[in-house]
């Protein structure tokens, strides 16, 4: 009786995601300003801040081109902000 042939572990046929890992895909993460209007986005400028009234450690969603796939946090880093994943959705 023949062995069945086992594909490499390399191969695209055991990874499914090597043919759409190079795929653009649009990251974000939504924080919900409540009573924010069109004449605050004008007056925006670099440096501005803007009050989200969001309590440090809530967590925020994250999205894939609109859809929700994980909650994250955000943490600041080297000076910059960044997202800690926190759980996946």
């Amino acid at each position: 009786m023949a062995a069945a042939v086992q594909p490499k572990p390399e191969s695209p046929i055991c990874d499914p995601w090597t043919r759409v890992e190079a795929l653009p895909c649009l990251l974000s993460v939504e924080i919900h300003v409540p009573k924010f209007t069109v004449a605050d986005l004008i007056r925006l400028v670099p440096g501005g801040l803007v009050d989200t009234r969001w309590t440090i450690g809530d967590d925020v969603p994250l999205l894939i081109n609109g859809e929700i796939i994980a909650w994250s946090e955000f943490e600041i880093v080297n000076n910059h902000v960044a997202v800690r994943l926190t759980e996946l959705a």
